[in-house]
């Protein structure tokens, strides 16, 4: 199941972000808007939209998925232009963007799950090139993100 490489990926990069001296010091230092800047990559939203139209993908997984994920990265390209988190305000909104964009991607990978078990051909393009790489790289990355946003903004 992808969910089992998704959570073990993450996992991994999380040992290797709080336990690595190397990757500790870049999340300590990073700008908050490049870890945000990451979250643009989640306009893949519209692709899931397009399969879906085209009965490609599942549209119970694609359509909230899709339309999740183009919020999520509309919102993070708002708050790059806003800029760093100076003030107590822009730091709140910071915190809301990452809440929801947590929640969004582990309802995605909840929903995949159900949706691929209930209909594993449904959701076959999630398993091939190019989209493989949203389980194995990218998908792991974003929660990783998210926690690192988390662990800043609560420091």
């Amino acid at each position: 199941m992808p969910q089992v490489l998704i959570g073990g990926l993450t996992v991994v990069s999380l040992i290797a972000v709080f336990g690595v001296p190397m990757f500790r010091a870049w999340a300590d230092d990073v700008s908050l808007r490049a870890l945000v800047a990451i979250h643009l990559t989640r306009f893949v939203g519209i692709y899931f939209l397009l399969l879906a139209r085209q009965g490609a993908l599942a549209a119970n997984f694609a359509v909230p998925a899709g339309y999740g994920d183009v919020l999520v990265a509309t919102l993070a390209l708002g708050l790059i232009q806003i800029g760093e988190p100076g003030t107590r305000w822009i730091r709140g909104l910071y915190l809301i963007w990452n809440s929801l964009g947590l929640v969004d991607i582990l309802l995605v990978v909840g929903n995949a799950a159900r949706v691929g078990l209930a209909d594993p051909e449904s959701m076959q393009p999630l398993l091939r090139f190019p989209l493989s790489l949203l389980p194995t790289f990218l998908v792991p990355l974003i929660i990783t993100s998210h926690i690192v946003i988390f662990r800043r903004l609560c420091r």
